[in-house]
């Protein structure tokens, strides 16, 4: 019976300072970085319980991942601007000063010095992206500090030799690895995939975020008999992209599993495969259909050739939490982009303010030795996510993983598997021909 299925070579660039104060909400409404603040100075000597709360943080203002880096900025300056309307944790308010890490694996070490050993800062929160997160995280770990990060998930994250040493990092949301299995469940459900010809393409560039994933779903559908007719790990570069996908669409596979980082790099592949008169019964990306608004401006119209475009993720922007909806509400206000606009970057980066909070309030400081301690003692901490729990690495084991779909003509993101999970949406199981 017959189904009808639906690293790196980053250029270093030249170092941005930007050191800002998040006292208000105004300071939420622009990209761009402020200026250097009062209160950031002086809470690098403040004591562990009174002043100032000063946090730095590396992200890619510029660069590859500036739209991810900027939605991270955002992010945490919500969730310290939500704190500071609030008086505060226990009093003392929040002070961020964010370092322009232009992408540079090599920059972000350098940013994390600064910030730790010059501007002296209480805590660290992480960057975007497991490329930069690993080397960013060593840096901590070396000078002692917790790491709380959002948006570095790869495998390579937590086996590093600095945290298997140290134990600093502590990743919140959904380990990366995972994110794509309620798919390969969905696909078990059909029944024999050998028997129904299945093929699948895999399709992944070259960062640690992008080939976990893939490689997981590659292993477990080809133990399914799903026939593998193209897998290859492509520079993660643009002038790449359309020679992988013109390779990837000459092969006619009924799925395509993409590894990306970004919104362009999945835009790159839509585009390609529209001029190459292919499209797949099932297309599903690592990330980049979860970037909202901007993933929508990446592919351009018609906006309706994202219908059907999927993504594993552990938060979306519909996800049915009293604190995740007060968030999303907040941010549209904000920014005047529809709830389909906010995307999981946001969710993150304000889970790892969060977490931090949850912590400097259990531990009555900012204690770093004390706060890694805390977070490793099997606590589970409520966020936009939902709950957070770390294991011995940092991994969350506290998330479950969804998929969402883009449908409606582009004007729902919809989380749609595992069916049977609260929220879900039915699932467009053959992605529809391209609009355009």
């Amino acid at each position: 019976m017959s189904v009808n299925l639906p690293w790196f070579s980053k250029n270093a660039a030249a170092l941005g300072a930007i050191a800002l104060s998040v006292g208000v909400l105004a300071a939420c409404s622009s990209n761009s970085s402020s200026s250097t603040s009062d209160s950031a100075s002086s809470s690098s000597t403040a004591s562990a319980t009174t002043g100032t709360i000063s946090i730095g943080a590396s992200l890619s203002t510029s660069g590859d991942f500036a739209p991810d880096g900027q939605a991270y900025e955002q992010g945490y300056k919500l969730w310290a601007s939500d704190v500071n309307a609030a008086g505060g944790i226990d009093g003392r308010k929040v002070a961020l000063t964010i370092l322009n890490d232009a992408s540079s694996p090599n920059q972000v070490v350098t940013n994390y010095q600064t910030l730790i050993n010059t501007d002296h800062v209480a805590l660290t929160f992480g960057p975007f992206s497991s490329l930069l997160t690993t080397p960013a995280s060593a840096v901590a770990a070396h000078n002692g500090y917790a790491f709380i990060e959002g948006a570095g998930g790869a495998p390579s994250v937590f086996q590093s030799p600095a945290n298997q040493a140290d134990h600093n990092v502590f990743d919140v949301s959904l380990p990366v690895a995972d994110s794509l299995m309620p798919f390969v469940d969905y696909i078990q459900s059909l029944g024999s995939a050998a028997d129904k010809k299945l093929t699948a393409a895999y399709p992944m560039a070259n960062d640690p975020f992008a080939t976990s994933p893939v490689q997981v779903v590659q292993q477990r559908l080809q133990a399914l008999g799903v026939k593998t007719v193209y897998t290859n790990i492509f520079p993660e570069e643009p002038a790449s992209y359309k020679p992988a996908a013109d390779q990837v669409a000459l092969k006619k596979p009924d799925i395509v599993v993409l590894g990306s980082t970004d919104p362009g790099t999945v835009a790159s592949f839509m585009s390609a495969f529209e001029q190459d008169h292919f499209s797949p019964k099932m297309f599903i990306a690592a990330a980049g259909p979860d970037q909202g608004s901007d993933f929508l401006k990446a592919i351009g119209k018609p906006y309706a050739d994202a219908d059907g475009i999927m993504v594993g993720d552990g938060w979306y922007s519909g996800f049915v939490n009293a604190s995740s909806e007060k968030m999303v509400s907040e941010y549209m206000a904000l920014y005047h982009v529809p709830v389909s606009g906010v995307q999981a970057d946001i969710a993150e980066a304000y889970s790892v303010g969060q977490v931090a909070e949850a912590a400097i309030k259990a531990t009555g400081g900012t204690d770093n030795q004390k706060i890694i301690s805390y977070l490793h003692s099997g606590v589970t901490i409520q966020t936009v996510q939902g709950s957070v729990k770390f294991d011995s690495l940092g991994e969350n084991s506290g998330v479950p993983a969804f998929i969402m779909q883009w449908q409606d003509n582009a004007t729902e993101f919809n989380q749609v598997l595992p069916a049977t999970a609260a929220g879900s949406k039915p699932f467009i199981a053959t992605k529809p021909n391209w609009a355009s």
